[in-house]
């Protein structure tokens, strides 16, 4: 994956196995430490950068923002995605650049990993390709905004899952458990908490913005059963009294019956 200024033709990028969530954050946050935090990134329609909605999106007027999206957001950049393959044709150029450049240098260079291509891009080819290849931008006002701090950074490039806090204080993510310690002034149960997740496997529980103290369990524990409710003894009926409409009309009854004898 790589990045392209506009304004100047400047490159940025790295290789890797497939273009995940993490490998678009990692270039990004190599631009911004370089350069400063761009106003806005011009995406392809991929699912990590952008992705269509879902009817209940639709019914809801919601807009969908993906992983690398909410990324972008807490940094202020806007995402803008390529409707046509004119729009895309500067980067798709660049591409080419590199195809007919960059492999023949590696081949020659029998580098063989990923790892050691991107030492080589970072000491060596982009300061050579920006050098031959960039030009001077045709207004000298940098748009690019100051670079945040590392904390900063360190908590904009995170993934974010909402999650229902269950009965037992209980949280499921991809098929792990993690038991939240009771604190009255805390997420109560049935309540909507965030589980952040980091490049380096850091996790947070947050509540409200706040750490949720946690701990990673084996499984769920099980509820103890509800208590049982005692048994009450049946109750029979009282007979009617004497004065019932049915016993008088079982005397009667009993009165006739004797006088036909």
């Amino acid at each position: 994956m790589n990045l392209v200024d506009d304004a100047t033709g400047t490159t940025l990028g790295r290789l890797g196995a497939q273009e995940t969530i993490w490998a678009a954050a990692g270039v990004l946050r190599r631009w911004i430490e370089k350069y400063g935090v761009p106003v806005a990134l011009y995406t392809g329609w991929k699912n990590v950068y952008v992705r269509a909605a879902t009817e209940k999106e639709l019914l809801r007027g919601e807009v969908p923002v993906t992983q690398f999206g909410r990324m972008c957001e807490r940094l202020g950049i806007k995402i803008i995605a390529a409707n046509s393959p004119q729009a895309k044709g500067r980067v798709e150029r660049n591409h080419g650049t590199h195809q007919d450049r960059l492999v023949k240098k590696l081949r020659r260079k029998k580098i063989q990993s990923y790892e050691a291509a991107n030492e080589y891009l970072e000491t060596a080819y982009l300061a050579e390709h920006n050098q031959r290849f960039a030009r001077v931008a045709a207004a000298r006002e940098d748009y690019h905004r100051r670079r945040p701090s590392r904390t900063e950074l360190d908590d904009a490039f995170r993934l974010e899952t909402g999650h229902i806090l269950g009965n037992d204080w209980v949280v499921r993510h991809e098929n792990r458990f993690f038991q939240v310690k009771r604190q009255s002034r805390y997420a109560p149960t049935k309540s909507q908490v965030v589980v952040c997740e980091w490049e380096d496997g850091k996790m947070e529980i947050r509540y409200g913005g706040r750490r949720l103290c946690h701990e990673e369990i084996a499984a769920c524990p099980s509820l103890p059963p509800p208590p049982a409710k005692p048994r009450q003894p049946r109750r029979m009926p009282a007979p009617p009294p004497a004065s019932h409409p049915w016993r008088k009309r079982y005397q009667q009854m009993q009165a006739r019956g004797g006088a036909a004898k």
